[in-house]
């Protein structure tokens, strides 16, 4: 067994955050990352993926990314930011290495890794994402759809999509950007289960982000916040912009269930279909930490402050708001892992 002050386990944003702060103490770090390449989930993401906030907006702790060739970074420039990042703060990352199981052991905690290795931690910080957790909704027929069925998690680009009929499910950024990805290449439609919400031109991430600060601010002080904007709302990047311009920027309402070649609409028509990307979101990657907590029906632990309540030395860190305000967000882990570190520094 290999003893540590501290693991992290994860390897992308919010591991890399922790990481930063943690590296300025005495205390021994390991970051484990069951990855092989730098970058988290930001390397499963599909060639086009563009971020929706400008990259001073989209920057870790202790280094802004630099400045990229468009507004909005790409994908290419986000892992190329991250890689760096790694090496710039000489982060002590072990790869390839995967989390099977989390145990007490006495005020410490034991790792098992999927290799049968065991790791021993004062403190454990949870940093796994969400990307390893898709959500996919289980509809009427699914079973027996003779189809192809996958979540955005899984889309690699347009490529071997090309002229197959295509549905690409879900409201948000992630469900109009697939759509504009796959426009020129297949037979696609957008489908989701409210009519989307479309910011104007001029709103981005660092405007719902100054926004959601807002919000946040009043509500600590005791004041009424300013109305809500949802990071959720489709942020008019250039692919999205163009469709729109083109006039082909539209969605129907979801289908009731799937048929076995295709699926049913709410009026009553069928339509054949080769292809359902689920755009649906994620929930936290918490297998990792079994047996030692156990989720609740949205996959969030209960917490005390900063800390996971089942234990006083595990801290998950960067599954959204529920582990810190904006911490699933570049720019809005930073706080939530300084805050991490620091309890971890008074614990001695």
């Amino acid at each position: 067994m290999r003893h540590y002050d501290i693991v992290i386990i994860g390897g992308g944003q919010a591991a890399l955050a922790a990481g930063y702060y943690l590296r300025r103490s005495a205390k021994s770090l390991l970051i484990v990352d069951a990855e092989s390449a730098p970058g988290g989930a930001w390397q499963h993401t599909w060639p086009s993926l563009r971020l929706f906030s400008p990259a001073r907006w989209s920057s870790l702790p202790g280094w802004l990314m630099p400045t990229t060739a468009g507004t909005y970074p790409t994908r290419a420039e986000a892992l190329a930011y991250l890689t760096e990042y790694e090496r710039r703060f000489a982060l002590p990352i072990e790869r390839t290495t995967t989390v099977a199981s989390t145990h007490a052991d006495g005020a410490r905690l034991r790792l098992v890794t999927v290799d049968g290795a065991e790791l021993s931690a004062a403190a454990v910080v949870s940093a796994t994402g969400t990307w390893r957790a898709p959500h996919l909704p289980q509809l009427p027929g699914q079973s027996t759809y003779g189809g192809e069925i996958l979540h955005s998690a899984q889309y690699d680009g347009p490529a071997r999509f090309a002229q197959r009929r295509v549905l690409v499910v879900g409201g948000g950024n992630s469900g109009a950007q697939i759509f504009a990805d796959l426009v020129d290449h297949a037979e696609v439609r957008w489908v989701t289960q409210a009519p989307p919400v479309f910011l104007p031109d001029d709103v981005d991430g660092q405007v719902l982000f100054d926004q959601a600060t807002a919000r946040y601010k009043a509500m600590q002080e005791g004041r009424t916040p300013p109305p809500p904007r949802s990071l959720g709302d489709i942020v008019m990047v250039e692919s999205v912009r163009q469709l729109r311009d083109r006039g082909l920027l539209a969605s129907r309402p979801m289908f009731t269930s799937f048929t076995d070649d295709g699926v049913l609409w709410a009026d009553g028509t069928r339509d054949a279909v080769d292809a359902v990307i689920f755009a649906t979101g994620f929930r936290p990657a918490l297998s990792a930490l079994a047996p030692l907590v156990t989720p609740d029906a949205r996959g969030r632990l209960p917490m005390d402050g900063v800390r996971a309540a089942a234990h006083p030395r595990l801290f998950p860190l960067g599954y959204g708001d529920w582990t810190g305000f904006a911490s699933a967000t570049l720019v809005g882990v930073g706080r939530s892992a300084r805050a991490v570190a620091d309890a971890i520094e008074r614990d001695g």
